[in-house]
């Protein structure tokens, strides 16, 4: 049994503490709210982001971060993106040296342009940093269907440690050595989500969203290539699978946002409708600034920039990728003479 704390309390840390407690560990919920911690104790369910999963009685909510950091075997962060670097920098003074941090959040910096694993070591260098990522909405591990996902790390050993303690009947892990191509397909596939959302609100049909997974995870393998990673992580479960599903799910903030925006809605409405974070709306200056710092072509992401930040209408972004100059789908001279 270890004893694992998970560092925010949305939807996806509630899930994670329902499944490792599942798994016969001690587990401890921290959250900045006050109020929060006071529901979750009481009412033993997360009801506004998680509703109908019931926390067991020994689970331990606090908004006490030292005490929750402290002693513990492995910290899930599990904190909105756009929040990972100012609680990371809050933990810094309470972790020890080699501390195991797995971040489970997906998203890149927009001015640093820095990945989420990064900014952690950044922040609390003292720390041993992961990742865990894949196609796995929180509502589904919640009620304990199937589910299949991978922790990145640079030893071996952190990432059978991690698969450990995660793994159970019903959420099976895999290991990898490619922590940065996790992470950018974790992060690039929700800017692809809300364009598929958007195609989607426009009324189109299963032809554009299948053409905009596979040309998606073309552009985010190219990029996430060009950046140092192994191409075959993108085409895995934090690559096309994760992809898949969060363009086709109906729990995907990135494409119910996508899908409002299809529909006439601005970014600011769309977001505000959703009530959750977006994660794609920040990760996407971040792709566009990526492609153009590494010089890799990414229409769709350029495209999705457009209409989020340029009021650009959606129709007209999904007229012009479909009207751009003739490509060859394989870059490689196998014709016959």
């Amino acid at each position: 049994m270890a004893n694992i704390s998970i560092i925010g309390a949305g939807s996806w840390g509630t899930a994670l503490a329902w499944l490792l407690h599942n798994n016969g560990h001690e587990i401890t919920v921290w959250s900045l709210m006050e109020d929060e911690v006071k529901r979750l104790t009481s009412e033993r369910e997360n009801k506004r982001k998680l509703p109908g999963v019931i926390l067991p009685g020994d689970m331990l909510f606090t908004s006490d971060l030292q005490g929750a950091c402290e002693n513990r075997d492995l910290l899930v962060l599990a904190v909105p993106s756009p929040y990972t670097r100012s609680t990371a920098h809050n933990m810094k003074p309470f972790i020890k040296e080699g501390q195991l941090v797995v971040n489970v959040a997906k998203g890149i910096e927009d001015h640093s342009l820095m990945t989420l694993s990064e900014i952690i070591e950044e922040e609390i260098p003292q720390a041993v940093v992961a990742v865990l990522s894949g196609p796995s909405h929180a509502e589904e591990v919640g009620k304990g269907l199937p589910t299949t996902i991978v922790t990145g790390a640079r030893k071996k050993s952190t990432a059978e440690y991690i698969q450990e303690l995660f793994m159970s009947p019903v959420f099976r892990v895999y290991t990898s050595p490619d922590v940065l191509g996790i992470e950018i397909g974790a992060a690039l596939k929700n800017v692809i989500a809300l364009a598929a959302g958007a195609a989607d609100g426009l009324g189109y049909g299963d032809n554009t969203k299948a053409a905009l997974i596979t040309r998606g995870i073309a552009e985010i393998s190219r990029l996430a290539v060009a950046m140092g990673a192994q191409a075959e992580t993108l085409f895995g479960l934090s690559g096309i699978g994760d992809l898949v599903v969060t363009c086709a799910s109906v729990h995907s903030r990135n494409r119910k946002a996508g899908y409002l925006i299809g529909q006439g809605r601005t970014m600011k409405e769309a977001m505000d409708e959703v009530q959750m974070i977006v994660e794609g709306v920040y990760s996407a200056k971040a792709g566009l600034a990526l492609s153009e710092k590494y010089g890799i072509d990414m229409p769709i992401i350029r495209a999705v920039n457009q209409v989020l930040f340029e009021d650009k209408p959606a129709a007209d972004a999904v007229r012009e990728l479909m009207l751009r100059d003739k490509k060859m789908e394989i870059e490689a001279d196998l014709w016959e003479e």
